[in-house]
Formats: C-alpha cells, structure tokens, sequence
C-alpha cells in the first residue's frame, strides 16, 4: 500500500513559465539571472510594494489566518523577498510559534532582515535545506514563477509539511477574458513599470517589473498548478482569485497521518 504522507512520484519538468530568453538567452542562464536581478534591485522592493499602498500586506495576513494558521505552529515562509508574508505570520504564530524565512537571493534576505528577526536560510524552492515533516506551514508569495519546476517544488513542500500541514501561495493572475487581459497587460506592462522608473529613478527596478509582468503573462494556467499540487501528493488542492487582474492564492493540505 502506497503511504500517503510521501510526495508520489511523477516524471517530467513542470516549468512555470514558457521561456523569456530574451531576458538571459540560455535556459542555463535563467536562475542566475533571476537571482541577480533579485539582488542588483532588492534594495527597491518596499518602494515598490509602496505603489500598491502596502495593501498586500494585510490580505496575507488574513488570508493565513482564514487558512488555518494560528498561534503556536511553525511556518517556512519560502521565498521571503522583504518579509511580506512573515510580517503576518509572526503575529498569527505568536512567541509560542516560530517563522523561519528561505531565499536564495542573498541582497533579498538583507532586506527581509530589516523587518524580520526570525531565522533565515539561503535555498530555493527545489532543494530545500529542511527536515522532512517539519512545518505545520509553507507560503510563498509572488514568486512562484521564479522556480524552475513546479512539480519539484511543491515535492519539497509536501516533504517538509507535517502530515496535515497546509501550502499557501499568493500569485499573480491575469483574466481569461480578452477586455480583462487587455486591462491587466496596460496596467502590468505599462504603468506599473513606468511608476517604478519614476519612483525609484533606477532602470534597473523597471526591468525588474517587465520581468515581472512578461513571467505574468506566460505563466502556467491556474489549473495546470493545481494540477502538479495533486500531482505530488496534496488534497483539496485549489485556486482562488483574490484580485481580478492583480492575485490569486493556492492551497493544498498533506494527507494526515
């Protein structure tokens, strides 16, 4: 009989995002590309995240909360960019609970350093650095299209969660509908790379948003994410949009002992 606390196994690379190679020519070249563009422009992201008035910070917490995630549980907050999601989880865990944050950008976790005093580790998503069954929580926000296999990642996840644990991800999304996708690219690839110019004065952090938006627009659907979750292993895998044109969450539970 299979133990349905292990990730299943299943071949083939789920990537996330077709190529952008115009971006960093070989596929050989994407992650350290990425992790450069991470670092050379770290320095901007609460400027950024400013634009949006900071709103994203209070639906993450209250999504974990309406999720399940409460005082006194451990949470690995991969990907952790500037604390965004670590900031909630510490309030929701408590001092009883612990939140330990992951990046493999080393000027990312200087910067998540400024506004979080809990653990740090450097990894990615695909290897990470922890002991089978050990978070009662794995979140990710806004970077699940930086990894280079979904299917490996979420392994990792389902590795990592106790039995019963819960994956949460915030991500971007963008409307089927032609008028809605239409919408979206404008205010994605236009406005909010030219706010970012303006704000920061670096050119540097506008490549950053048309990264951003072009990883956006060529991302796997919604449905092929959910997919890969069930794929490794985890029930009652699903999608929700948040804000039309702007996130949506995923969640999945591992099976329980």
């Amino acid at each position: 009989m299979t133990n349905r606390t292990q990730p299943q196994e299943q071949p083939g690379i789920v990537p996330p995002h077709t190529p952008l190679r115009e971006y960093y020519g070989t596929d050989q070249n994407r992650h350290p590309y990425v992790i450069d563009l991470f670092n050379r422009t770290a320095k901007h992201y609460n400027t950024i995240e400013g634009i949006f008035l900071n709103g994203g910070l209070l639906y993450r917490r209250l999504s974990l909360k309406f999720n399940g995630l409460k005082r006194g549980m451990k949470v690995l907050d991969v990907a952790i960019g500037t604390a965004a999601v670590s900031r909630g989880a510490v309030q929701l865990v408590g001092p009883e609970g612990l939140v330990i944050g992951c990046d493999p950008s080393p000027g990312m976790l200087a910067e998540a350093r400024k506004h979080f005093h809990g653990p740090l580790s450097r990894g990615i998503a695909e290897q990470l650095p922890f002991r089978t069954d050990s978070f009662d929580f794995v979140t990710m926000g806004i970077a699940l299209r930086h990894v280079a296999d979904l299917r490996a990642a979420f392994s990792e996840y389902f590795r990592v969660l106790k039995p019963g644990g819960t994956v949460w991800i915030l991500e971007s999304h963008v409307p089927e509908s032609r008028i809605g996708h239409s919408i979206t690219r404008f205010v994605w690839k236009r406005m909010i790379p030219g706010l970012t110019l303006l704000t920061t004065r670096d050119p540097e952090a506008k490549v950053l948003m048309d990264f951003y938006w072009d990883t956006v627009e060529k991302c796997v659907p919604p449905a092929t994410i959910v997919e890969t979750m069930r794929d490794v292993g985890f029930l009652q895998a699903r999608s929700k949009v948040v804000v039309p044109g702007a996130f949506c969450e995923y969640v999945g539970r591992k099976p329980p002992l």
